[in-house]
């Protein structure tokens, strides 16, 4: 792969950057954290100031609606809106980094006509309905039922960790469709309409005071048939795609993210006097190498997406595995930073740090990564 940048594409980044100046001063104030509907129309106002200037889907197939960017096109942007602290996805990262992709890649041209130009324009928001209280890392074990009567699916059952469902209109939802069918082949995948009657949504409260998951229980929801991508009891396949772009591209912005955090971490210990530390510096230029290796991956894993319709392969896994560690170590340097800083709840460091434990377990744990790196690109056995 090839690191240099053509000409155009120093262009395209001069361009990109000042239109970010241009666009970035008119946006409002950002809301507080636990305001999830200012929330939401913060970021879907971005989304709509991207969509108007041809930025929005920059990566995603031009018959998706995207515009058909090269990977070191989409790289730039995402380097160019973190260096300018621009909002990332926010309350649409299910529909954007998820739902969309799965639809662009695996939807009807029906589908992808009524989903995809909402979601680009930050017109509609997704959530997901994956996991279930007792089908979680096992995510094949779901139970929530979807039976057929007439053009209708009728659902019913319980998810949990349903991320931003307190102001989605639509849900990427898991359902068994094959009771009698082993567990991985008897799956759904159905957009559930989150104003459906019989849909319940309990917010969850994390440790860092957030809200942005729920409960969610289905009494008897009628979901139209036409709302499955993909065929009956294929849902299995269809769930590997999502979960191939969560894990292999969905956290890319992250990457830069954590870069720029550690820069930070950088200053703040030469201006608080513990630069002087050895120990500390040591672990700082380790972790600069850290992420220096997983934007590196990143690039490879974007640039095996365009080579494979849009779909990331493995790879993603062996990204995922590393950066949920990373993550967390990156901002155990950053408690060390603090020090008693690190006690302040109202610290972005600190709120980042407890959002960072769950990273380990989040779109997939990192035991089922090691099973997969294990398995599909190491060609050891599968486990008994």
């Amino acid at each position: 792969m090839d690191l240099t940048y053509t000409p155009d594409e120093d262009d395209f980044r001069a361009r990109l950057r000042r239109w970010l100046g241009e666009a970035l001063p008119t946006l409002p104030p950002r809301p507080a954290a636990a305001d999830w509907p200012g929330r939401r129309a913060y970021d879907t106002t971005w989304q709509r100031m991207l969509y108007d200037a041809g930025y929005a889907g920059l990566h995603w197939p031009r018959d998706a609606g995207g515009q058909g960017a090269t990977p070191t096109q989409h790289l730039i942007f995402l380097e160019e809106t973190e260096r300018a602290g621009a909002p990332y996805v926010g309350a649409n990262f299910v529909g954007l980094l998820h739902a969309g992709p799965t639809v662009a890649a695996e939807g009807t041209a029906h589908q992808r006509a009524r989903w995809l130009p909402p979601i680009l324009r930050g017109d509609e928001i997704w959530c997901q309905g994956f996991s279930e209280p007792d089908a979680g890392s096992d995510l094949a074990a779901l139970r929530t039922r979807a039976v057929r009567d007439g053009d209708d699916y009728v659902v019913t059952g319980a998810k949990i960790w349903t991320s931003h469902a307190e102001v989605a209109d639509w849900c990427e939802l898991l359902v068994r469709t094959d009771p009698e069918a082993p567990k991985h082949r008897g799956i759904s995948w159905l957009a559930l309409p989150m104003d459906a009657p019989g849909v319940t949504v309990r917010p969850l409260r994390t440790l860092a005071g957030t809200t942005e998951f729920a409960e969610m229980f289905l009494d008897e929801v009628r979901v139209p048939a036409r709302n499955r991508i993909g065929d009956e009891n294929d849902g299995w396949r269809v769930t590997m795609v999502t979960l191939s772009f969560e894990r292999g591209t969905a956290f890319v912005g992250e990457v830069v993210a954590c870069r720029r955090v550690l820069a930070a971490l950088a200053r703040t210990a030469r201006d608080n006097g513990r630069w002087d530390d050895a120990a500390l510096r040591r672990r700082l230029g380790r972790l600069a190498a850290e992420f220096t290796a997983l934007w590196r991956l990143t690039q490879w894993n974007v640039s095996e997406a365009q080579r494979t319709n849009g779909v990331p392969g493995t790879g993603g896994s062996v990204f995922k595995l590393r950066y949920s560690h990373a993550r967390q170590e990156l901002y155990d340097a950053a408690a060390e930073v603090l020090g008693a800083g690190a006690l302040d709840a109202d610290h972005e460091w600190v709120a980042a740090r407890l959002s960072s434990l769950s990273y380990t377990i989040a779109a997939g744990t990192s035991q089922i990564q090691q099973n997969i790196v294990a398995e599909r690109i190491l060609g050891l056995p599968k486990g008994r």
